[in-house]
């Protein structure tokens, strides 16, 4: 079997209409939940003006 190691896991994603503040949340959550195997990321869709959260677990 392959190395499992620093693989990440997608636990949860959620669309938001895009806000550019959702940045900074995101950074926040990411420097204070780094030590609970969390990280979150962000996808803007410029169409459909929209931000996806996604929560990973590593």
């Amino acid at each position: 079997m392959g190395d499992e190691q620093g693989k990440l896991e997608i636990i949860a994603s959620r669309n938001f209409p895009a806000n550019d503040m959702l940045v900074y949340v995101i950074d926040f959550l990411n420097k204070n939940l780094k030590d609970k195997k969390i990280m979150f990321g962000l996808v803007k869709d410029k169409e459909k003006n929209e931000m996806t959260i996604n929560i990973y677990e590593f």
